[in-house]
């Protein structure tokens, strides 16, 4: 999904922070003995993040939020393009249409490249690797991202069959642990309680199911090339 997030004068400061003191500057420090002498090592870095819900499980990319000469405003080249040579649609083939676009793509890629990011689930942070001190205060960041549902909200995740043979599988798991205590009691009628079967069936299940999450539901790896 897409989330929008609103950039403060709090997350700039943070972002800019210089030197070792300042809004935004963290210090970790590590000490060693060195000849007899504790000697204390310390590395700064700056709060370059924001923080992201809990339910975010993955961010794929930040779309550009920088100005274009390419493909933006009126003094554009696309914009130029089609007030110059667009006079009607039969003026320029669409091949040659097509390579122009390709090639200011190409010149856009290179003048305002993809922000660098790094995500954090652990701590839920978003890292911007970008100049701070250029950013304004209102702009927004449209972030790409994977989240997860909150059931609470969205009580249909409980209805789902692979949810509902998980969870079956687990009860039926523990219910195995508790009667491995019992094993060899007998119950009226002559009914013996049998809870290392009942264990080794739940285990058994609990594996067929991972490895349909495995071949069904997860992403293939990417192949890697060179």
């Amino acid at each position: 999904m897409y989330l929008k997030y609103k950039i403060t004068d709090g997350d700039i400061a943070r972002g800019r922070a210089k030197n070792t003191d300042g809004v935004g500057i963290v210090t970790t420090t590590g000490t060693s003995t060195i000849v007899g002498t504790a000697t204390t090592f310390s590395f700064y870095e700056n709060s370059n993040y924001i923080q992201v819900p809990d339910s975010v499980i993955g961010i794929e990319k930040i779309f550009k939020f920088d100005t274009s000469s390419i493909s933006g405003g009126m003094f554009s080249i696309k914009y130029q393009l089609f007030l110059n040579d667009l006079y009607y649609f039969n003026s320029v083939e669409l091949l040659q249409y097509a390579m122009v676009k390709s090639y200011l793509e190409d010149i856009d890629f290179l003048l305002t490249t993809d922000k660098q990011v790094r995500f954090n689930k652990r701590q839920d942070r978003l890292y911007l690797d970008i100049d701070w001190g250029a950013q304004d205060s209102g702009d927004f960041l449209v972030i790409e991202c994977y989240r997860a549902l909150d059931p609470e909200s969205f009580t249909q995740v409980y209805n789902d069959s692979f949810v509902k043979q998980y969870l079956t599988a687990l009860i039926k798991r523990q219910w195995g642990q508790n009667l491995i205590k019992f094993q060899g009691v007998k119950l009226p009628g002559g009914t013996e309680l049998n809870g290392r079967q009942l264990y080794d069936d739940a285990i058994r299940d609990l594996e067929e199911i991972k490895q349909r999450m495995f071949s069904e539901y997860e992403l293939p790896p990417m192949d890697l090339i060179g």
